[in-house]
């Protein structure tokens, strides 16, 4: 009598176990996440009254100053051009508004005047003015004492700072009443922070702009006050996620808000991304959102501002809310599991007894074709249908996989099978690129070490292999000392040509760090050259051996580019069409053009030095060269000699800048025909 094996895993087991768990797990997490849900937006909203509260205060402490300052001007208490009553007017509105960073005024003739917080110990006094013909920052430091000031140092130095250029001047100077303006420039240096400013008229005729500035940083010194759960943070973010302020209790006019302390902020700016991706949301309204980034859920909350493009962001980890829950439903599962283990008992003794021993054996076949050993592969009966019908289907497979024992390597094998390639001649036309590698000075190596050359070769090779295949090459084959590999076959790539040149650079590292030496104790030198192309891609041989390889002249290109290494004492050179794949995410420099034996066209060749990275250029060096070989083709030749001799100096064992002044100078000597073309002929294969 046979069974299916449905039936008799649906019976046994997952009616009494699965049904369970899941709704118990779906009950408790639904629970949870309301509760969750509901805390947080407690926690918003105190954070929310909290930071409005803040806001409001600094508006009208920035009002208050702008307004105390200005009546004294229109009462003629203080006048524009009076630099001393400005001074102490300024310094002491500065000490008495704890949260205000500067008292600013800018006077027509272009004369710029401020008191300056510098953190909570010191002020500074600034004017800057023309002197002797040019604009001139004066700068007075004070030391803040109890109920005082003491005066530390007076410094003059230049300034490109003009007041008439900053937007809350040019604004203000043409409008009847102060308003907010977002400021970054100061004559210091650039500090993101808002201003309220507006004009100052006495007896109608207008004296100046009067602006009062708070620095970001300060707002970034309350929101560290503030205690949003046990880890979460607050952030007050403008118009697409830019950063206003974060939690950073040291930030102030000195020091810069610190954006790498804050692991959360990604989360926030994530949340209002989306947002503003969202059409149906509304910016001036509060939304609660839950974001997940790098494995962690967060409860967000966006809570517009009264400041234009302000947001508050408040951001919880989903851990303090749901922590304990997570463990209470961990104790239940256990205790239901306890429950159905009895009854779940009787079942799987079955299910071992009926389903378990068959599969065991059948698992064991698996394992043979897994290590390709085909021939050990046999049929198992079983008293279940669908058992016996996999062995049948196991035994099949293997001896179809027989066929691809032809393929050498191993490796190109079990490629092809997981590609379903047919073990037959034939081929394709495919874009690839191709890299060939081989050793320095490997001949005479050889012959020096004889049978001692194994060994060295069997770590070079682990080397070698070990890169390529990282950087989802295919080995075609071992030629000696020689390596021959390609991307984009038999899987499709479409960053072939940048994945060969990240392997050649992983390679040249790998050997580098492994220590491997020559018979004299010198590290070992490869040479490997890369070149991209459509090529014919298949099975190639007769019906008695195969070989999967890639056969055409951009093949042939590669093997000589690596070759020219040694023409050019470079480690690494590719073709253009390598270069043009790889794009701007490698740096190269132009070596040469070459007149390639086999082609009719000339070929640009090129360097390759190093991954591109964000923010880092390529040397300097590269440029001078590459000026060097432009002059080189315009046939200014003691011009390009001058860019060669500047890379030796910055690099004193450059090949090809030696190569090129030897060049340089024949040419001087003897110059080339007229419709010379720049191109290097290139003798040998």
């Amino acid at each position: 009598m046979r069974i299916g094996i449905r039936l008799a895993i649906s019976t046994l087991v997952l009616a009494s176990i699965l049904v369970s768990v899941g709704a118990v797990h779906a009950l408790w997490w639904n629970t949870a996440e309301a509760n969750s849900r509901e805390l947080a937006a407690t926690i918003n909203g105190q954070i929310a009254a909290a930071v409005e509260k803040e806001i409001a205060a600094l508006d009208s402490a920035a009002r208050s100053a702008h307004s105390a300052i200005r009546t004294l001007f229109f009462q003629n208490v203080l006048d524009a051009h009076e630099a001393d009553k400005r001074e102490f007017v300024f310094l002491s509105q500065l000490q008495a508004q704890p949260a205000v960073s500067w008292i600013a005024f800018g006077l027509p003739d272009g004369t710029f005047a401020a008191a300056h917080k510098l953190g909570d110990e010191r002020l500074e006094m600034i004017e800057v003015s023309q002197r002797e013909g040019a604009l001139t920052r004066r700068s007075d430091r004070y030391l803040v004492v109890v109920g005082d000031i003491e005066f530390e140092q007076r410094q003059f130095e230049k300034t490109e700072y003009k007041v008439g250029d900053q937007e809350w001047y040019r604004s203000s100077m043409t409008a009847d009443a102060p308003r907010w303006f977002d400021v970054s420039v100061h004559p210091n240096g650039v500090h993101p922070a808002i201003a309220y400013g507006g004009p100052i008229d006495v007896y109608q005729q207008r004296q100046g702009v009067l602006a009062v500035i708070i620095e970001h940083t300060r707002l970034s010194r309350f929101l560290s006050q503030l205690a949003v759960g046990k880890s979460g943070a607050a952030f007050i973010l403008g118009s697409g996620g830019d950063v206003i302020a974060v939690p950073d209790p040291d930030a102030d006019e000195l020091k810069m808000q610190d954006l790498r302390m804050q692991p959360l902020l990604g989360v926030a700016q994530l949340a209002i991304r989306q947002q503003q991706q969202n059409p149906g949301t509304s910016p001036t309204e509060a939304r609660q959102t839950r974001e997940v980034m790098s494995g962690g859920s967060y409860a967000v909350a966006l809570t517009p501002l009264a400041f234009p493009g302000w947001t508050l962001a408040t951001v919880i980890p989903e851990e303090e809310f749901l922590g304990s829950v997570h463990r209470t439903t961990r104790r239940l599962l256990v205790g239901l599991g306890m429950l159905v283990i009895a009854a779940g008992a009787l079942s799987a003794w079955l299910a071992r007894r009926i389903i378990a021993s068959p599969l065991l054996k059948v698992a064991g076949e698996l394992g043979h074709v897994e290590r390709f050993e085909l021939d050990q592969v046999r049929r198992h009966a079983s008293r279940l249908i669908e058992i016996e019908n996999l062995s049948g289907a196991i035994a099949d497979m293997a001896k179809g996989l027989a066929a691809f024992g032809k393929y050498l390597p191993i490796d190109v094998v079990k490629m092809l099978t997981s590609e379903g390639i047919e073990a037959r001649p034939g081929g394709s036309i495919r874009p690839v690129s191709v890299l060939f590698a081989d050793i320095e000075g490997f001949t005479g190596l050889s012959e020096r070490l004889g049978d001692r050359i194994v060994p060295l070769l069997g770590r070079y090779f682990d080397c070698m292999s070990r890169e390529i295949h990282a950087k989802s090459g295919t080995i075609d084959k071992f030629i000696g000392d020689a390596v021959m590999a390609f991307w984009g076959a038999p899987a499709a790539n479409p960053d072939h040509a940048f994945d060969a040149c990240r392997a050649a650079l992983a390679c040249q590292r790998s050997v580098r760090i492994s220590g491997l030496t020559d018979d004299s104790g010198r590290p070992l030198g490869v040479r490997i050259g890369i070149n991209s192309g459509d090529v014919l891609v298949g099975n190639i041989g007769s019906e008695v051996r195969l070989n999967y390889t890639v056969i055409g002249d951009a093949v042939n290109v590669a093997s000589r580019l690596e070759g020219i290494n040694k023409q050019y004492g470079t480690k690494v050179i590719i073709g253009e069409e390598t270069r043009r794949l790889a794009g701007d995410r490698v740096h190269v420099r132009e070596l040469d053009r070459l007149s390639v034996y086999g082609r009719a066209s000339g070929l640009n060749i090129y360097e390759l030095l190093a991954i591109a990275e964000a923010g880092v250029p390529p040397p300097s060096w590269v440029s001078l060269y590459e000026a060097g070989l432009a002059a080189y083709r315009a046939r200014n030749f003691a011009g390009a000699m001058c860019f060669f001799q500047m890379v030796l100096v910055a690099r004193e064992d450059d090949g090809p800048s030696r190569v090129m002044l030897e060049r340089c100078q024949k040419f001087l000597e003897v110059p080339p025909e007229e419709h010379w073309q720049a191109t290097t002929a290139m003798e040998t294969k």
